[in-house]
């Protein structure tokens, strides 16, 4: 396997980015695959991957290459080389490679890998948080799966066509998906595929979502001709699924904080040709207050740490601090216990987060329970999706139903 010089300097190029000047690794990558366009797929598929890659594994690499923050170019050089020498590249003879020990890095790798913080790459803290809240074995089985390449989902549009005509489209486009049975609007992607360039994806047939999250809209159980509001929408990943169950009928009012991603919803709305989806920003306690008890179903798809999707955001392992996952717990709370005050008696509400800790799981759910709020809700059941059990994301799911006065 041979290694192409602008492939490589584009890579060396986006990880200075991404591990100095702190920018997210998704953007870092869809601006790198923009740099040339004679590249072909494989070009562009080294690049994106191989970025990835060396961004999940940066302790691991960064340990046996024997360098610290912050790094220069040559660091960079010398993590890259690591990788190359794991991969089993032949190192070309150019001058970044000229002193690079290969049978060392091959030694160093074998003595680190029985050592779970490093052979998983995580920070201390994270190793220990996960050991103290999943317990020895489920932690090293989920941190493992957690490091897995994260597969490319689509949610059928509903409102457009079925999950069996898309695949057909798919089809000619040499794009093969499965089905799976307890996902009853995904495909999967056998080979990962760039469907943002398809006709079917620009004409609104589908969205690219996880099936672990697919797994959500099901879970509040709406009907067509409802009022559900989605209290955390964001850009929507789950209120467009919500419009797609309720066919359009009813009211959809999708909320949060920031007015720029609900403004990326409308967009995402319109191609999807759900009408009926309410965008509202949060610009005071008053937004909420007028919604109490107006709604049949409530969504808090609430702010988390994200670990449950660290497959799909390996960065997120290096920006993550353990303050933020204390102060976002704090979060959590306020916001069930506010928004949660939207659902009319006889309603229904949804907390969900992308995380697999308890804390911020079923621990935040029997706290709510125990709040003056909470007294008003019963408990119907709950989901704990774990990556290593279900092969997508990591997710937690909790249904509760207002009791009627």
């Amino acid at each position: 396997m041979r290694l192409h010089r602008n492939l490589v300097f584009t890579t060396i190029d986006s990880l200075m980015a991404i591990f100095n000047e702190g920018e997210y690794a998704d953007k870092v990558v869809a601006r790198a695959l923009k740099k040339d366009k004679r590249w072909g797929s494989h070009d562009r598929k080294f690049v994106a991957e191989t970025i990835y890659e060396i961004v999940r594994w940066k302790r691991l690499y960064t340990e046996i290459a024997e360098v610290k923050e912050p790094f220069d170019r040559d660091k960079i050089w010398r993590i890259f080389a690591v990788w190359a020498v794991l991969r089993g590249y032949t190192l070309p003879d150019w001058k970044y490679f000229e002193e690079t020990p290969v049978r060392r890095i091959k030694g160093k790798f074998d003595e680190l890998s029985k050592t779970r913080k490093f052979k998983e790459s995580i920070p201390d803290w994270m190793d220990e948080l996960g050991v103290k809240e999943l317990g020895e074995e489920k932690w090293t089985k989920e941190i493992a799966a957690q490091n897995e390449q994260a597969k490319v989902i689509l949610r059928v549009n509903k409102l457009k066509t079925t999950k069996e005509k898309l695949r057909a489209i798919l089809m000619d486009l040499d794009i093969a998906t499965e089905f799976h049975t307890d996902y009853p609007d995904a495909l999967i992607l056998t080979e990962r595929a760039n469907v943002f360039l398809t006709d079917a994806f620009k004409d609104g047939l589908f969205e690219v979502q996880d099936a672990s999250s697919q797994l959500v809209a099901y879970f509040l159980d709406v009907q067509p001709g409802m009022r559900v509001v989605d209290t955390c929408a964001g850009a929507g990943g789950k209120t467009l699924h919500l419009a797609s169950l309720m066919e359009n009928k009813g009211q959809l009012i999708a909320m949060d904080l920031y007015e720029s991603k609900l403004k990326q919803l409308k967009i995402r709305a319109k191609r999807n040709g759900a009408f009926n989806i309410e965008p509202r920003v949060i610009e005071s306690t008053k937004t909420i207050k007028k919604l109490h008890e107006k709604a049949d179903r409530v969504l808090i798809d609430a702010p988390c740490s994200g670990l449950g999707v660290l497959k799909r955001n390996p960065d997120s392992k290096w920006k993550l601090q353990p303050e933020f996952i204390d102060n976002i717990r704090k979060v959590q709370a306020e916001v069930l216990e506010n928004y949660s005050k939207i659902v009319k008696p006889g309603g229904k509400l949804v907390y969900a987060t992308c995380s697999v800790l308890p804390s911020e799981n079923q621990e935040q759910i029997k706290h709510f329970l125990s709040t003056e709020i909470g007294k008003e809700f019963t408990f119907v059941e709950d989901k704990k999706v774990l990556a290593h059990e279900s092969g997508f994301d990591g997710f937690y799911m909790a249904l509760l139903e207002r009791k009627n006065k």
